[in-house]
């Protein structure tokens, strides 16, 4: 999580200047396109909808013009097949800032067993934010991801089996709400 797409020095979540919240992937090309992360980003959101403030606005920021292209070319497609304008703005990423560390992994911060078992293993707040198995457990506590998938990898997030069991319930009953 972080801000981009703005001029402000230094912005934080309390003086986001002329910046946007958003998030920064980090891929591998080898691995997931970026035309396969574009249709992703297309379909959790409503690219139709026009964001209330500049701090939510919905956006793709591409760092190349080969990115620029499939962007715009993904945006182009989904106008034509719901037959809507897209509000989603494609624009040059520019700087990216990370947010502040109280700012990161929201759903987990909310479960405080979880993030005692993490933050014991990543105690350094730059190493917890980097951490891919923080990342997965927030994102699990969300409600994303697939019951199979989580107990394939539960075992691997470095938490306790008490722990485990806290995100399998945890995570079971989100998808149930959604």
């Amino acid at each position: 999580m972080g801000y981009a797409g703005g001029t402000t020095s230094r912005p934080t979540y309390h003086n986001l200047g002329d910046h946007t919240e958003t998030l920064q992937v980090d891929f591998d090309p080898t691995r997931v396109s970026y035309a396969q992360l574009l249709e992703v980003f297309w379909k959790e959101h409503s690219p139709t909808s026009r964001s209330w403030s500049r701090q939510y606005k919905a956006v793709v920021f591409y760092h190349s013009e080969e990115q620029q292209r499939l962007a715009v070319a993904t945006k182009e497609r989904l106008a034509a097949e719901l037959r809507a304008p897209i509000a989603t703005e494609v624009l040059p990423a520019g700087a990216f800032t990370l947010a502040e560390d109280y700012h990161q992994k929201y759903y987990l911060r909310q479960d405080r067993a979880l993030l005692r078992e993490l933050t014991t293993v990543y105690p350094n707040p730059p190493e917890f934010v980097a951490s891919t198995a923080a990342a997965r457990v927030n994102g699990y506590l969300a409600g994303h991801g697939r019951q199979a998938q989580i107990l394939a990898e539960v075992g691997r997030l470095g938490i306790s089996d008490a722990g485990q069991q806290r995100l399998l319930d945890a995570a079971a009953k989100r998808a149930r709400v959604q």
